[in-house]
């Protein structure tokens, strides 16, 4: 992933998403929510804005996960499959995303969670930490 293309996830955005990351690593769903979606508002134009709205959903769907609320967490993960499509068609995608998102694993982690899914399918979404930054 060496070539470079308008849209692409940066170290800037890693910078910017950072605050939202530390919430979800530490179970503040929630909070990852409000901060991020301010990051996702303030990016239109930027194709990159769409890995902060898979952050938006998986944070959203883990809340919702949290009351038990099965359809509020499976609706939300099934949007974010939708943009991680987005993002691996439009070539969002970089090396920046794998090193310091684990955006493969986190990919494979959400891609199989089934489309009608059970409570349990989240154990490997809720146990997903973000790599941490110094």
């Amino acid at each position: 992933m060496n070539d470079y293309y308008f849209g692409q996830f940066t170290t800037e955005h890693l910078e910017l998403i950072q605050e939202g990351l530390n919430l979800f690593n530490t179970g503040h769903y929630w909070m990852c929510h409000e901060v991020v979606e301010d990051l996702w508002m303030d990016s239109i134009g930027d194709n990159a804005r769409y890995v902060y709205w898979v952050v938006i959903q998986l944070a959203t769907a883990l809340y919702h996960h949290e009351d038990d609320n099965l359809n509020g967490a499976s609706g939300m993960v099934n949007k974010a499959k939708g943009k991680i499509d987005f993002i691996e068609k439009n070539h969002v995608e970089s090396d920046i995303m794998d090193r310091y998102l684990d955006w493969q694993n986190l990919k494979s982690i959400v891609k199989a969670i089934p489309t009608k899914a059970t409570l349990r399918d989240f154990s490997k979404l809720k146990a997903f930490k973000f790599p941490v930054q110094n």
